[in-house]
Order: structure tokens, then C-alpha cells, then sequence
């Protein structure tokens, strides 16, 4: 029960932010806004605030900014209508939702990084045959305390000095065995990986890490540097995974997940405690707001292309044109839809006991 009110209370937030930023543009361009809804349905509490009904909805998984005049049925001319204003100010309302997300997704990886958070250490748990941790004489039990003269103190530090590396480079690595300090040198091996999302061939020591955890903790200005960095890095992945994708280097089922899927991830996030909360927090919002922007009808990203189109056209697009590229969009999101809720079924076990209870 508590996995579910972490999991709603997650949601809910994600979705806030996203409509508060539409929300606070709308404002800001001077257009009224009627209704800002949580999530959609048969209302369970409404408020009439400033002329903004503010309303939370029973099926929560979505909402809403209704703007006073944002279709050519309502529209009359009025300035304070969001047909009233010009495309660009248009576009400016509709991106601030995944900009928000982004931000959001910021805050969240600048926290985690001010706060500490667990990571590995460098103390090697375990060789693997054929590389070169193991060919040089490294041993299980050793810490790494630099690569190639500089220090290294936590796990993701010492992968970011070797995934680069090619095959056949050498490091010196900076061992403390036993109390005693050495130098060995170990030679790269570059592997490739079907899975990797990046797509890269990746630097490898041949050695993984141990059930050793220590706390990364930065300070105030550090942490806003490293967070910026996790942001960028978590986009370039994600565009990258998106890219993939798209050309079948990768499998669509084995790289989404849904409400579901978020569920289950969040129940385990809880049992690791609030830092492992916020990161997912963040995760999330860098994916909707990343989402949110792929230039499908219905989705913000649509709405700035087709008002792109409504640029160099120099006039409204047609109802009609409007009604039917929504709903073909509409059709494309809620098969894609449909297939990550099956796909999460499948994942995670529940479609086979599904079918083991009809099946008796």
C-alpha cells in the first residue's frame, strides 16, 4: 500500500510539473487560463480560483491546462486567447512543460549529489578470465586508488577513465593490497555489447566491483556541475536509446516501460530510501520531458511542429486537417500504449499467471 502512495504521489508530481510550466507561460503570454486539471475523468475535488477552475480528476494518469479560446470552434478573437497570440508564443506555452520536467530533473540530480548518495568503491570483487585485470596479477580484494596518476575514490569515477580506452591501450593502475601500495600495468580490452545502448564499444579492465558502499557526497557548487553533467549524460543516452531504437539496433519491448513497469520500479526505489527516490524522480522527468517532445500529433512536440507548419503557411490550419492529424496521433500513442502495457505484463511475469488462472 505504501509502494502505491509513493508511486501516485510520484506521478502526480511529474504531471504538475509539466502543466505548471504550460500554466505559467500561458500566464506570462496573457492568456487566460479556464481549467488546470490532475488527471481526467469524473472530478473528485474542484475550485474556482481567479477565474481558473483548479480540479483533481479520478483516473490520474495524465492532465491538463485548458486555455481560454485554443480552438477555432471557441475562438473570438479575443486577446487573451491563445489563438490570439503568434505561433512563437504558441510554441513557447506549449515547450515549457518538458522544460519544466528538465528543470525539475535537474533540481532532483543537483539534490542527490548535495546529499550523498551510495555508490561501489573501487575495491575489486571479482576478475574476469581473459582480461587484462587478470593477466597483469590483479587481485580480488585490491583498491584502486588511481588510474594513470589521477585519483579515483568511487566506482562510476574509475568506469569513466576506462570506457573510453581502446583495445590494446595500456593504463597504470595504483593498487593498495594488504596495506601496501603497487604500480601495475594492464592492458584494454575493448568489447562491444549487442545491449549496450550508447552503441560504443566500451574500455574493459575485466574486473567488477565488490558489495563495498561509500557515500559521494559534493558540496553546493560541485553538485550543481555534477548534476548539470548527469542531466547531459542521461539526455545524450536517451536520445541515443530513442535513435536505436528507431534503426532496430536495439528491441523496442526490452527498452520501455509503462505506469506498470514505473510501479514496480518505484516499490524497489522505496525500500532503498529517499536518494534512490529522487533519482528515479529525476530519470522520470528527463523521460517525459523527452518524450513529450518527439514530434507526434497530440504530443507538446506535435503541437510545436504543426504550429511550425501554421508559421510558413501564414494562417491557421484547417479544423478538419487539425481533427485528423490528432486523431492519427492519437491512434499511434494509445497502440504504443497498449503494447507497453502487454510488454510490461510479459516483464514482469504477471501475464503468465494470468494465463495460468484461465487456463485451470
Amino acid at each position: 500500500m505504501i509502494s502505491f502512495i509513493i508511486f501516485i504521489l510520484i506521478l502526480s508530481i511529474l504531471i504538475v510539473v509539466h502543466e505548471l510550466g504550460h500554466f505559467f507561460m500561458a500566464k506570462k503570454m496573457g492568456v487566460k487560463v479556464e481549467e488546470f486539471s490532475l488527471g481526467f475523468g469524473p472530478k473528485i475535488f474542484s475550485k474556482n480560483i481567479n477565474d481558473t477552475q483548479y480540479s483533481v480528476c479520478a483516473i490520474i494518469f495524465g492532465g491538463f491546462v485548458k486555455s481560454a479560446g485554443d480552438n477555432l470552434e471557441e475562438f473570438k478573437h479575443r486577446p487573451y486567447e491563445y489563438l490570439s497570440k503568434s505561433p512563437g508564443q504558441r510554441a513557447g506555452i506549449v515547450f515549457a512543460g518538458p522544460f519544466l520536467n528538465y528543470i525539475m530533473a535537474f533540481f532532483c540530480f543537483w539534490m542527490i549529489f548535495f546529499f550523498g548518495y551510495p555508490v561501489p568503491s573501487t575495491k575489486i570483487g571479482k576478475l574476469t578470465d581473459g582480461f587484462g585485470a587478470q593477466e597483469a596479477g590483479i587481485k580480488e580484494g585490491d583498491v584502486i586508488t588511481q588510474i594513470d596518476g589521477a585519483a579515483v575514490e568511487y566506482w562510476d569515477q574509475l568506469q569513466k577513465f576506462i570506457y573510453p580506452k581502446k583495445e590494446g591501450e595500456t593504463v597504470e593502475l595504483d593498487i593498495l593490497r594488504e596495506g601496501r601500495e603497487y604500480k601495475i600495468d594492464v592492458i584494454i580490452k575493448e568489447v562491444e555489447s549487442a545491449q549496450d545502448i550508447l552503441g560504443l564499444g566500451r574500455g574493459r579492465l575485466g574486473i567488477g566491483s565488490s558489495d563495498e558502499i561509500v557515500i559521494e557526497k559534493q558540496g553546493l557548487v560541485k553538485a550543481f556541475i555534477s548534476g548539470g553533467e548527469r542531466l547531459f549524460s542521461l539526455t545524450r543516452i536517451t536520445y541515443r536509446a530513442i535513435f536505436r531504437i528507431l534503426t532496430g539496433k536495439i528491441s523496442l519491448k526490452d527498452s520501455v516501460t509503462g505506469p506498470l513497469g514505473i510501479f514496480y520500479i518505484t516499490s524497489h526505489a522505496a525500500r532503498l530510501g529517499i536518494i534512490a527516490l529522487l533519482h528515479l524522480m529525476g530519470v522520470l522527468n528527463v523521460s517525459l520531458a523527452i518524450f513529450n517532445l518527439m514530434p507526434i500529433p497530440v504530443l507538446d512536440g506535435g503541437h510545436i511542429l504543426l504550429l511550425g507548419i501554421e508559421k510558413i503557411k501564414g494562417d491557421y490550419l484547417s479544423p478538419r486537417v487539425d481533427k485528423v492529424v490528432n486523431q492519427l496521433g492519437l491512434s499511434l500513442i494509445l497502440m504504443l500504449a497498449v503494447f507497453i502495457f502487454y510488454n510490461d505484463l510479459v516483464k514482469f511475469g504477471i501475464w503468465d499467471k494470468i494465463v495460468k488462472v484461465f487456463s485451470q
